[in-house]
């Protein structure tokens, strides 16, 4: 088997034909031609996509290297949620949810419950899923939680899921498939949001739902298919595009994010600092065993005394964009609770590392740091 970087360069890409490009372009079209009673892989564009068929075919490939997968790419992180929590669960079910997940999880959890679907949560820590998972048709994690960065055991949490009957789907948005590969330890489902590291440069919203079961995936496709939640030929092209960089990303922004941690393990105005790859991190040692090769993700979180002190740190930030979300090319900082949904103090931050050279990040962060403890 080859190894990640040379996956992700030739990940969905047709084979070679004489003078046409070795990876095709957006195929923009609606309808196709249809002649006679003739049944083609292509019928119309909200069901289908030849530009789709190659990624989707490429994050396979990423999530289950070793055995055949089917995935399934939507408009968004957010469709792609919605589709293998609604696509599976009816009225009188019940489905666990962590407590300290993704904001828009609460919105997602008051959806369910209009439907007539019970909603259970517990933390992500210390598999505590577990204890309210009796009777449940689907268990929904995410690890490493959003923006908390608490770790839990895919394949104890599954074992114990599959057990009782219940499936098990895995948001694997912020490790993405090179730093964890959900479907190989156990869940049914592995869950992204593309936007983020997947693509990572800041310019696509993509989601997708990968399954090794191929009836799962057909009632996910289904589900696309009725809601319409379909990602365009171009933005589907340059998420493909962009996974060639995948593996030289990924790796450059685990090696600066620890390098972060470590320079902020020190800072006395710093409370609750996390990030997985720090040996001083409640999940680390599960980390390192659940998650490959030392890539631990690019964020980092960390609480300064209060909003004024968190506000001047992220003015005095030159490198790192203000600005939600995570996983792109360029260092990225936010204090999450100017959002609200997410249970952390005001002077909460979650920091996202771009593949910036760890040093340059490293001082402007600590040149910014001391600026704000200097209050004007």
């Amino acid at each position: 088997m080859t190894g990640d970087g040379t996956r992700v360069v030739r990940a969905g890409l047709p084979e070679p034909a004489a003078f046409e490009p070795t990876h095709p372009g957006p195929v923009f079209a609606a309808h196709f031609h249809l002649p006679g009673d003739a049944v083609g892989p292509y019928t119309y564009g909200r069901e289908s996509n030849p530009t789709w068929t190659l990624l989707e075919q490429a994050i396979s490939d990423l999530e289950s290297p070793g055995e055949a997968a089917r995935s399934i790419v939507f408009a968004s992180g957010m469709a792609a949620i919605s589709a293998a929590l609604f696509s599976q669960l009816r009225a009188g079910d019940a489905v666990v949810l962590p407590n300290d997940g993704y904001q828009l999880l609460p919105a997602v959890r008051t959806r369910l419950e209009s439907y007539g679907i019970e909603v259970r949560t517990a933390p992500t820590a210390q598999d505590a899923q577990l204890d309210v998972l009796d009777g449940a048709r689907l268990l929904w994690i995410e690890t490493p939680s959003n923006p908390g960065l608490d770790v839990c055991d895919i394949r104890r949490l599954a074992d114990a899921a599959h057990a009782q009957g219940a499936l098990v789907a895995v948001d694997n948005t912020l490790a993405t498939p090179l730093g964890q590969r959900p479907l190989e330890l156990g869940a049914d489902l592995s869950v992204a949001s593309g936007t983020k590291a997947l693509t990572g440069h800041g310019d696509v919203l993509l989601g997708y739902v990968s399954t090794r079961d191929a009836a799962l995936a057909d009632s996910v496709r289904l589900w696309r298919k009725t809601i319409g939640a379909i990602p365009g030929p171009m933005e589907s092209w340059l998420a493909h595009r962009s996974l060639a960089t995948l593996a030289l990303r990924v790796r450059q922004q685990a090696a600066g994010a620890l390098a972060l941690a470590q320079a902020l393990a020190d800072r006395p105005e710093i409370t609750g600092l996390r990030h997985p790859g720090l040996p001083s991190d409640p999940s680390h040692q599960l980390a390192l065993r659940q998650m490959r090769a030392g890539i631990f993700g690019c964020v980092v979180s960390f609480t300064l005394p209060d909003k004024a002190h968190a506000e001047r740190f992220l003015a005095a930030l030159t490198l790192v964009d203000d600005a939600t979300s995570f996983g792109g090319v360029r260092s990225t900082a936010e204090r999450r609770g100017r959002w609200g949904g997410d249970a952390v103090a005001e002077g909460f931050i979650r920091f996202s590392v771009g593949v910036e050279e760890p040093a340059d990040l490293v001082a402007d962060v600590l040149r910014a740091l001391d600026s704000a403890a200097r209050p004007a």
